[in-house]
């Protein structure tokens, strides 16, 4: 079964808004079996919509439209649908009692005429409650043609996708699919690949699909299975091998579980503590740390020395270090990395400091260049790296960098 992704609004034509809702709701649907060989964006124009609609509906069997379900002018995309399907537009009660309901809740002022717009649906569509907004979703059905309209906010979008449209995708398949997420961190995307070449050339079912992630590479197994019981057998052979073939590089095969809480995990299981010295990443690192739940367990306190006055008087980076080899080396990554440890009484330290860039950089230390320290247990293990992205880029990958240092360490102790 095929579907179509058709993104709603001028604002994703101009580049003023990132297209994120194409990328979550593509990868949404490859996990649950479909197949889509088509995305447009199209701006609020009514004649291209229309376009857009009529040439999606002649290739594909399922339409997902996101955006422009609001109460403005512009927002067309029901209008034109609707047009489309040949449906009159009537007004549906229980969205209008909603609408009342979220503003009276939300907000102090009445509700301005114009919302009263969302509350107007195409006959005989089924609405899709919107817990997190105004706008409702709507699946509309004719001649073995499906067009899902959803609201363009991504914490709109998400919830009711995870909800309500899901399950309704999933029900119109003739077999379940069925999936689980193998994350690995520790090893490149390229030489993961090469690790499953064989087990990718041999496939059927259940299949594998690698995705490459910032420090991270992720393996999708998915099966088509009557069942969860079926699926099961089928997938937990391949995971198995995973395992055998890629071991402590997994850190979970949890869909939900991402690197921090990984990591976060391990430090609550060897009842340690951990604290970050940061220079070039600016307390990303420790933001990343402590994105995950129960991460006030283990992280103790964080430093963001910029200067190498801060990493002398805060961390204690010795003078002739920072005269010797620079700010940005081996030798003062280890000395944060200590200096943290130290003055937080921390079991366990992260150091990190480099050149993120646009400017700053020579021959000698070019941008992108980053020293990563990690003090576990009274030991310091440095790494060099060399990131050739923005400056932003840099800095993410420095912390994915710091975070798989920090668990493979962290893995080297044994109870």
């Amino acid at each position: 079964m095929t579907v179509e992704l058709i993104s709603v609004g001028t604002e994703l034509l101009l580049g003023n808004i990132v297209n994120t809702n194409a990328a979550y709701l593509a990868e949404r649907c490859a996990a649950l079996g479909l197949s889509c060989y088509y995305q447009t964006v199209v701006g609020d124009n009514e004649k291209r919509l229309e376009e857009v609609v009529r040439l999606g509906l002649s290739r594909s069997d399922i339409l997902i439209l996101s955006g422009g379900l609001g109460p403005t002018k512009d927002d067309l995309t029901k209008e034109v649908t609707a047009k489309v399907f040949g449906r009159e537009l009537i007004e549906d009660a229980h969205t209008r009692g909603r609408i009342e309901e979220y503003f009276h809740r939300v907000h102090s002022d009445q509700v301005t005429p114009n919302n009263w717009k969302q509350a107007m649906v195409p006959e005989g569509a089924k609405v899709v409650d919107n817990h997190n907004g105004t706008a409702p979703g709507l699946i509309m059905e004719e001649d073995g043609k499906t067009a899902i309209l959803l609201p363009g906010p991504p914490n709109e979008i998400r919830p009711m996708f995870e909800r309500d449209i899901a399950p309704y995708l999933d029900g119109l398949l003739p077999e379940g699919i069925y999936s689980k997420m193998v994350k690995i961190c520790s090893i490149g995307e390229s030489r993961a690949e090469t690790m499953i070449a064989d087990l990718m050339d041999a496939q059927t079912n259940p299949t594998i699909a690698p995705y490459a992630k910032t420090g991270e590479v992720h393996l999708r197994v998915t099966a088509k299975a009557s069942g969860e019981e079926e699926a099961g057998e089928l997938i937990t052979p391949v995971i198995e091998e995973l395992f055998r073939r890629f071991g402590d590089a997994i850190f979970t095969i949890e869909e939900s579980v991402t690197l921090e809480e990984a990591v976060a995990g391990l430090l609550a299981e060897k009842g340690m503590t951990v604290t970050t010295a940061e220079s070039c990443t600016a307390g990303l690192l420790a933001g990343r740390l402590m994105n995950a739940a129960g991460a006030s367990n283990v992280y103790r306190e964080g430093y963001i020395t910029y200067s190498d006055e801060a990493k002398e008087r805060l961390l204690g980076v010795s003078h002739e270090t920072l005269m010797q080899y620079g700010a940005v080396s081996a030798q003062t990554a280890e000395e944060m990395a200590r200096g943290a440890a130290r003055a937080a009484g921390a079991d366990a330290a992260v150091g990190v400091t480099g050149i993120a860039g646009p400017g700053g950089g020579t021959d000698e230390k070019p941008v992108g260049l980053v020293y990563v320290g990690c003090f576990v247990k009274g030991a310091v293990r440095t790494e060099e790296f060399h990131f050739t992205g923005n400056r932003a880029k840099n800095r993410e990958s420095a912390v994915a960098r710091a975070l798989t240092l920090l668990r493979e360490e962290l893995l080297k102790i044994r109870d």
